[in-house]
């Protein structure tokens, strides 16, 4: 399916997104019918933006596919934004999602306190996923591996994200014989939410363990 006439599922309501920088970009009119089942969502947007300036801060004009077979610019905004711009929805349907981000920015000042809490949290959604505990031992390891490695290139002087990624390449490379983008592309990982740590942890086992590096790959 093509990028730009993608579908999202929202509560049995679908909504258009685009793929713009790297990101998906929501239709905010798309979410604002959702949530409030207005007959006029597009309406109510405009009293909405227009109550809250700031809101069209959070937006940028993408066109998408209408429902005429043409493509409109439209306001569009990043996962990130469309949560605040729930947050600004005056409906009871939007009450679900302001008390989970809620709930969210809780757990988040606990782990601020408790970094433990994190790793725990972190531990419970590898099992509702249905990971194994060994995979889920092998996969934090990991982490704490790479971690430590990029730790290292930090005290070497390694600073600019570029830099992390030519050496992320190289490790990759010289193990695989691909980069890291290669290798997605091997595994058919098409998806930005699709690690590819995972992936080769799933399929081949804790590579580093195995061979004693200290380093893990990025996705």
């Amino acid at each position: 399916m093509e990028k730009e006439r993608a579908l999202a599922v929202f509560q049995d309501k679908r909504i258009r997104r685009v793929w713009h920088n790297n990101e998906w970009y929501f239709s905010v009119v798309d979410v604002v019918e959702a949530l409030t089942d207005s007959p006029a969502p597009r309406q109510y947007w405009g009293v909405l933006k227009g109550r809250e300036k700031q809101l069209l801060t959070l937006c940028l004009q993408l066109k998408l596919l209408s429902a005429d077979g043409k493509n409109y610019a439209t306001d569009c905004a990043n996962t990130k934004n469309i949560f605040r711009i729930i947050q600004s929805i005056p409906s009871p349907k939007a009450e679900p999602f302001k008390q989970w981000l809620a709930q969210v920015g809780y757990e988040r000042i606990q782990e601020i306190e408790n970094p433990e809490l994190a790793q725990n949290r972190v531990k419970e959604y590898y099992e509702l996923k249905g990971y194994p505990k060994d995979w889920i031992d092998k996969r934090l390891r990991g982490v704490v591996i790479r971690q430590e490695l990029t730790d290292e290139w930090r005290d070497r002087g390694v600073v600019d994200e570029t830099d992390f990624a030519i050496l992320t390449n190289e490790i990759t490379k010289a193990t695989f014989g691909k980069t890291v983008g290669e290798y997605r592309e091997f595994k058919r990982l098409t998806k930005p939410s699709q690690n590819l740590r995972d992936h080769i942890l799933r399929n081949s086992g804790n590579f580093w363990d195995a061979k004693n590096h200290r380093g893990d790959f990025s996705a």
